[in-house]
């Protein structure tokens, strides 16, 4: 049977419409089963409780149980490899964090490119950094610490989670920036390194405010400087690193990632559902209490911090010469 060109026209536009409208609908639909949030860290780190909190909202949002699981190892990329491999339907996310762009120039053979592989979704909170000494270190602000390290090259011990942990890497762009020279102490583990430090086996260390705030209010731990670009009202009286070294800044920050290929759509809506979250007061308020700031914002936001943390750290790692364990 002959069908009419304007039958035929109007069949073609429909049938190529076909994958868009289900592509859109599917988005709709999403979730339909239990999502997945891999966390490249042990139960009980500020990453894994932020996921959970999260992940709690995002069940309630979405309709879908939103399961934690944690796989630790490699400096996360376990977890991260974990997740590129995953299908990508969003039903396999990743926690993201400075962890990920720190390992793209600290490894050089990874399976797996991250900026190309992961797609940004978005970033949920930053998280400040302090800059700790034990009571015993004489200094009681930056540029006395500054002029003690100068004095006695070598002699200081720098504490940190590990060789290429955040906590590190803020201790390199400090001594670089600082010009001092001190000893680097890689602990398994921020907790591991914050015990050396409040027992007097190490005198310094850039840890976040979440696990070393109590210390600091008991007294038991000395607060010179927190890392970020401005004050914070939890230590109002507690100078930023920039104020001494212009341009220093370092922090933790956290979002959510996803295989590359996962349908805009589901990014998209995985976007709204996760600011949408961080406008909520009650989520607000659960942060705050870990002195986090909201970062929220569009996927490509979250893409730019990531690119940008990268090649900041790069520049340390490569200045450094720090290698991976």
């Amino acid at each position: 049977m002959k069908l009419p060109r304007r039958n035929f026209l109007y069949l073609a536009a429909g049938a190529a419409a076909l994958p868009a409208a289900s592509r859109f609908a599917w988005a709709q639909a999403y979730p339909t089963r239990p999502v997945r949030i891999v966390v490249g860290f042990a139960p009980g780190s500020a990453s894994d409780i932020i996921t959970r909190l999260m992940g709690q909202s995002l069940s309630e949002r979405l309709g879908q149980p939103f399961v934690i699981e944690n796989r630790p190892g490699g400096g996360t990329n376990i977890a991260t490899e974990a997740v590129v491999r995953a299908p990508a339907d969003g039903y396999t996310l990743l926690m993201v964090s400075p962890a990920q762009a720190i390992n793209a120039t600290l490894y050089n053979k990874l399976n797996f490119n991250f900026i190309r592989d992961i797609a940004p979704v978005a970033g949920i909170m930053v998280v400040p950094t302090v800059m700790l000494v034990h009571p015993s270190v004489p200094a009681k602000a930056v540029p006395e610490f500054i002029a003690y390290a100068k004095a006695n090259p070598g002699k200081l011990s720098m504490a940190s989670g590990g060789i290429g942990s955040g906590t590190h890497l803020a201790g390199e762009l400090f001594k670089m920036m600082a010009g001092v020279d001190m000893v680097h102490v890689p602990n398994r583990g921020g907790g591991p390194a914050l015990t050396d430090l409040l027992g007097g086996q190490v005198q310094v260390m850039f840890p976040s405010t979440v696990s070393s705030i109590g210390y600091i209010r008991a007294g038991r731990l000395r607060a010179l400087a927190v890392t970020t670009t401005t004050r914070l009202d939890l230590l109002p009286d507690i100078p930023t690193l920039g104020e001494f070294l212009p341009g220093y800044e370092a922090s933790a920050w956290f979002g959510v990632g996803a295989p590359k290929a996962t349908p805009a759509e589901i990014v998209d809506k995985l976007n709204k559902a996760i600011n949408a979250a961080l406008a909520d007061p009650k989520l607000m308020a659960r942060l705050a209490d870990l002195s986090g700031t909201v970062l929220a914002g569009s996927p490509a936001d979250f893409g730019k911090l990531i690119a940008d943390e990268t090649e900041k750290w790069g520049k340390v790692i490569r200045a450094a010469n720090i290698k991976a364990e």
